[in-house]
């Protein structure tokens, strides 16, 4: 068994949940409040592109190709949206989740099997995902615009649920072709 180099408790310059200092013209308080959304959704948005990746890596049958693509072009684009969320928050003077454990503290998506799922499973767990994220962000944009946070309410509206509603209406309209294709009783 190998250990790392650095121990676990090395020096921390800035401690998860403080803020550092900035000069944005925004209070203390509106910068916590958006770092704590931002941070939600950040790890919300984690999971989401490991579920992409998953399913690009576990996805088979007729459409193999089509969906493997597809899941694999969703996974760059969900981390590009990361490291958006994660620059705001860093720019807000907070500290953005980076690693696994912070997801799973965090994010309340549901957790996909270990197991392989069927590519219909695989598709209603992220369209499942892309609306759960739909549902918190749109409210946190409308708090961060209505404390005057307009550079967070930016993100979340063009970036976070624009992102998670198109790739909600191509994962919908694959879900619908392949529920067509099942033969009815």
């Amino acid at each position: 068994m190998t250990t790392s180099t650095q121990p676990e408790n090395s020096p921390v310059i800035q401690e998860f949940g403080s803020l550092a200092p900035v000069r944005l013209g925004l209070s203390q308080e509106v910068r916590h409040q958006s770092v704590a959304g931002l941070n939600r959704l950040l790890a919300h948005t984690l999971a989401v592109r490991d579920l992409y990746k998953k399913s690009h890596w576990q996805t088979s049958g007729p459409t193999f190709y089509e969906l493997h693509l597809l899941f694999d072009k969703h996974h760059g684009e969900q981390e590009i949206l990361m490291d958006a969320l994660a620059e705001r928050i860093q720019a807000l003077g907070g500290v953005a989740r980076a690693l696994a454990n912070d997801v799973v503290e965090e994010t309340r998506l549901a957790r996909a099997p270990s197991g392989v799922e069927s590519p219909v499973n695989q598709l209603r767990r992220l369209l499942d995902a892309h609306e759960f994220i739909l549902l918190e962000a749109r409210p946190l944009a409308r708090d961060a615009a209505n404390a005057g946070d307009d550079g967070t309410n930016d993100i979340m509206v063009s970036q976070v649920v624009r992102q998670n509603e198109q790739q909600s209406w191509f994962i919908l309209r694959h879900l619908n072709a392949r529920e067509e294709e099942q033969p009815t009783s």
